[in-house]
């Protein structure tokens, strides 16, 4: 059993920062992807970012140049987003990717506003 705990949401005023942590736990023999999804009120869950096993990254063009994605070890993932706005404002989830299955985090909530 894969189990996913984020770490680090919470409140922040336009302009600041946070640091979202994932850490994997579990059987997991192989990992495809590693990364974060967010979901604000009455929109779909969307893709924020996330690494490959050979470091590459996909950026949603909405947070490029303000969030970065790291993977200190193969079963950790961190997110540090920059320069927050109010549009930031939703659920963060994070996501790993194993063979075709997909495991989800329980979500933490990122809310910018002042």
């Amino acid at each position: 059993q894969v189990q996913l705990v984020e770490s680090g949401g919470g409140l922040v005023q336009p302009g600041g920062s946070l640091r979202l942590s994932c850490a994997a736990s579990g059987s997991i023999f192989r990992i495809n992807t590693m990364g974060w999804y967010r979901q604000a009120p009455g929109k779909e869950r969307e893709l924020v970012a996330n690494m490959g096993s050979g470091g590459r990254t996909i950026y949603a063009d909405s947070v490029k140049g303000r969030f970065t994605i790291s993977r200190e070890n193969p079963q950790n993932t961190d997110l540090q987003m920059n320069s927050l706005k109010p549009e930031d404002t939703a659920v963060y989830y994070c996501n790993l990717v194993s063979y075709d299955r997909n495991y989800w985090g329980q979500g933490t909530q990122v809310t910018v506003s002042s």
